[in-house]
């Protein structure tokens, strides 16, 4: 996220060096296995389900620099929802978010001192450009101070059970970057910081609970004041949009992050088939330990690639499935003996290529309906829930990025009949025939035990 304003020469180098007028992204990918792109952390999901792919250190706590900013967009597109804040809302430029502006060798667009912005213009600078005051601005619109704002990120991050991070500052800068403005209460040299299984789950919730986010961090390129004397051209830091350097298919957000500290980091989502992909690559390298652009966008797109070639999204178990052997369930006091049930739903998973057969479905009935003798007791009705489906994984299943989103893989159990419950007369019968019953039983027992 400090980035050095000479972007648009490197940038001009490596279209040189990796096209040949083609403008396709240079694929080193192969279809059954991530190539050998080092980066401290990396983790890829699907994202429909959570459902972990792949992952390489991914709880690790690592530096994640302007990643931050999805919590900062997690929380005023929660704000602007909730109608505590309104994309017209004018924030005024203060003397600190001006002096931070003007430092131009990070990500900014110049605020004027004393000038007002509407929160859809910082928004858009802080999405696209990853501009680092325009964000300190929105925290303040928010909570005030960005200060308060960082008691909103740790608590969020808590609520959606993020488990591994901290946050010193709205942005992702190092706070020995804002110029002795660091929120009040944290080191002048503390940066933030998060595991990859984090930051993956912090993006999840994001495009889950406000997936409008995607029609701006999609934008490649967007002028900022357009018209006036501060008019700047803001090119998305995202190289993989369509148009920019490193393009690639299907390729719609998410978020950058560079600093000394984090390295180059990338949160990245795609979307092929149906099928949404999320990425995270924590401080990527070259094959000589050298952090650039490049290496974060490649082996970015070797996850991708990896996740669209080796994965689809599938109907594992059809709706009004019964499982094998279990396809009725005993009924203690009802006019019949037994229920037939079977599932509600279907069960929709992402499942590697060849792998299809390697869950196991299980039904489990609801044990606080089960009498001592694991009977369903009368009257029961139709299409009354009485258990789950569930599917079992094998051995080497990665699991999901937060564990609760295991519920994916099971639905409800119904009885597909209603079964009354029976009079006393033949309650009656039944019992004195069980007790005959028993009776013979037990003379049979007894005269073979004679011989």
């Amino acid at each position: 996220m400090k980035r050095k304003m000479f972007r648009s020469a490197a940038a001009s180098v490596l279209a040189f060096v990796l096209f040949i007028g083609s403008g396709a992204f240079v694929n080193t990918s192969y279809a059954n296995e991530i190539t050998d792109w080092n980066t401290d952390a990396s983790i890829l999901i699907e994202a429909s389900t959570g459902k972990v792919l792949y992952a390489e250190n991914a709880d690790k706590l690592l530096g994640i620099a302007s990643m931050t900013k999805m919590m900062t967009e997690y929380l005023l597109l929660e704000a602007v929802n909730e109608g505590a804040v309104s994309w017209d809302d004018q924030y005024t430029v203060t003397e600190k978010t001006y002096e931070l502006s003007q430092d131009r060798s990070l990500s900014n667009v110049p605020l004027r001192q004393g000038e007002q912005y509407t929160i859809r213009e910082l928004y858009d600078a802080m999405a696209i450009y990853s501009a680092n005051a325009a964000t300190v601005a929105i925290a303040e619109t928010i909570a005030g101070s960005e200060a308060e704002f960082i008691k909103l990120m740790n608590n969020k991050a808590e609520e959606l059970n993020l488990e591994d991070y901290r946050f010193v500052n709205s942005s992702g800068l190092n706070n020995a970057d804002m110029l002795g403005y660091h929120p009040e209460g944290t080191g002048d040299d503390e940066e933030n910081v998060m595991s990859a299984r984090a930051t993956a789950k912090l993006a999840h919730r994001l495009l889950t609970d406000f997936p409008e986010v995607l029609e701006t961090s999609s934008i490649p390129k967007k002028v900022f004041r357009e018209g006036t004397d501060d008019a700047i051209n803001m090119e998305n830091w995202n190289f993989m949009l369509p148009s920019l350097v490193f393009e690639y298919e299907g390729a719609d957000g998410l978020k950058t992050g560079t600093t000394d500290f984090a390295g180059y980091a990338f949160t990245g989502t795609a979307e092929r088939d149906g099928m949404r992909l999320i990425s995270v690559v924590m401080n990527a390298t070259d094959e000589n330990g050298v952090g650039s652009y490049e290496a974060r966008f490649q082996s970015t797109a070797d996850l991708f690639d990896y996740g669209f070639e080796n994965f689809a999204v599938e109907e594992v178990l059809p709706g009004n499935y019964t499982v094998e052997g279990k396809e009725t369930v005993a009924v203690d006091k009802g006019k019949e003996n037994s229920v037939p049930v079977q599932s509600k739903d279907p069960i929709q998973m992402v499942v590697k290529t060849g792998e299809e057969a390697a869950y196991e479905p299980k039904l489990t009935l609801n044990e606080e309906l089960l009498n001592d003798d694991g009977e369903l007791t009368a009257p029961i009705e139709k299409d009354e829930t009485v258990g789950k489906l569930t599917l079992a994984s094998g051995e080497d299943d990665l699991g999901f990025v937060d564990q609760k989103m295991g519920s994916s893989l099971q639905v409800d159990v119904v009885a597909t009949e209603s079964v009354e419950k029976a009079n006393w007369f033949v309650l009656s019968m039944r019992a004195v025939g069980g007790f005959f019953e028993n009776l013979w039983e037990t003379i049979t027992s007894t005269v073979k035990g004679w011989f």
